[in-house]
């Protein structure tokens, strides 16, 4: 088994780094109304309820992160680059989630947002298996950390078609996989 000469502390430096940039981008595009009068503020609320959602998303995939690459011994060639294919998915958050809050939670939107959603997804769970792969018996994972990975992928898959059904319960499905993963998974 190959291993790089990037340790996994520096990894995860990296990559809380381009997690921080994400967040604040995301935050630049709430813009702060000209009007004093509420109702501009209260007309903002598209914007901010997905700015919520994709910050509570992306911050739990920092925890996550953290949480798997604590347990990581070493890093390999495979991991370091299905971590990049993380990131740049996690980059497109930020153009999702203005994209349907800009919308108001059109279909078509919903559905990218949903799209984007199920790419950090299906990201993290490659990543996740190459550190598996890299560590053989010494595995830093857990069953119910698969389990809940591959629920969440299932939910995004279906939160996309869903989105041009009901915008709605497309978001309740996204938003469940963030209830479900709003405690993080011991990788021990």
């Amino acid at each position: 088994m190959a291993t790089s000469n990037v340790t996994p502390v520096r990894l995860e430096a990296f990559s809380d780094g381009v997690i921080a940039i994400i967040i604040t981008i995301m935050v630049l595009e709430l813009k702060v109304p000209h009007d004093a009068e509420p109702s501009t503020l209260v007309g903002q609320w598209p914007l901010f309820f997905s700015y919520a959602l994709s910050f509570l998303q992306v911050g739990i995939y920092w925890v996550n992160h953290h949480h798997l690459f604590n347990a990581a011994k070493h890093v390999s060639p495979a991991v370091l680059w299905w971590n990049m294919l993380f990131l740049f998915a996690l980059s497109l958050i930020p153009v999702a989630t203005a994209y349907m809050g800009e919308n108001n939670f059109a279909k078509f939107p919903t559905a990218i947002y949903a799209f984007a959603m199920l790419l950090a997804a299906l990201s993290f769970e490659c990543l996740h298996k190459a550190l598996i792969d890299s560590h053989e018996k010494d595995t830093p994972t857990s069953r119910g950390a698969m389990v809940k990975g591959y629920i969440a992928l299932a939910l995004y898959v279906a939160a996309m078609p869903l989105a041009y059904i009901s915008p709605w319960l497309s978001l309740a499905l996204i938003m469940t996989v963030a209830a479900m993963y709003f405690i993080p998974i011991r990788f021990f």
